[in-house]
């Protein structure tokens, strides 16, 4: 299992997440944005191509909403990549995205296979923990019923043991939600990493073995 996450896209090392990939064809799943306005979500994902294309990749978007109800269409549409680029937005939407799709358990499969890299960032970090309890007070899980018209899906991917708190300590997108996120996790006591946007968590196990966390 070969997972980048972080808190916001490569933090202060990009080679992190060069070096556990080849740089070629990467899908980009821009579902957390789903919520937003179309503008607003077409700014998202073209946001996202220039800084992968300056590390040598050529993204491509996948849209989780061209594969609903059809895992089988999505798992043959990323066995054309090598790596998935997941990026923030509400968690609570890119979660029922994923289960919509089946994407939750196809990327499982091509994760823990490590036939798919995975990097994610903010909701796409988040997704990975085993709970998503606790995100509330940073992203709204109401915006899955107008969105998506399913019920929250509050379990993570359970990829890793802990959960995952971005946007931590002086980052410019803190605020009282974070605060909130951490004294809930803190008060339950929930396992929980604390990324500044410099940070990323980085993976690297062979198929079959335990996840091991290195913080960079």
């Amino acid at each position: 299992m070969r997972l980048f996450l972080s808190s916001y896209r490569f933090g202060t090392d990009p080679d992190a997440f060069v070096r556990l990939t080849t740089p070629g064809r990467i899908a980009v799943i821009a579902n957390a944005a789903d919520a937003w306005p179309a503008s607003a979500r077409t700014a998202a994902v073209t946001s996202e191509m220039g800084p992968l294309r300056s590390l040598g990749f050529e993204p491509e978007e996948v849209d989780l909403r061209d594969h609903l109800d059809d895992p089988d269409s999505l798992r043959r549409r990323l066995s054309d990549f090598t790596s998935v680029w997941v990026r923030g937005g509400n968690t609570f939407v890119l979660r029922a995205q994923l289960a919509r799709s089946g994407g939750d358990t196809v990327l499982t499969d091509l994760v823990s296979d490590n036939r798919l890299v995975y990097g994610g960032y903010s909701a796409g970090a988040c997704v990975a923990t085993p709970s998503l309890r606790g995100i509330e007070f940073s992203d709204d899980p109401d915006e899955v019923a107008a969105t998506c018209g399913v019920p929250v899906v509050w379990d993570g991917l359970g990829w890793v043991e802990h959960a995952i708190v971005p946007h931590a300590g002086d980052s410019m997108l803190a605020d009282d939600g974070i605060r909130q996120t951490l004294r809930y996790l803190r008060e339950h006591d929930v396992e929980h990493v604390a990324l500044t946007d410099d940070d990323a968590i980085v993976v690297d196990t062979p198929p079959g073995h335990a996840p091991s966390t290195v913080r960079s």
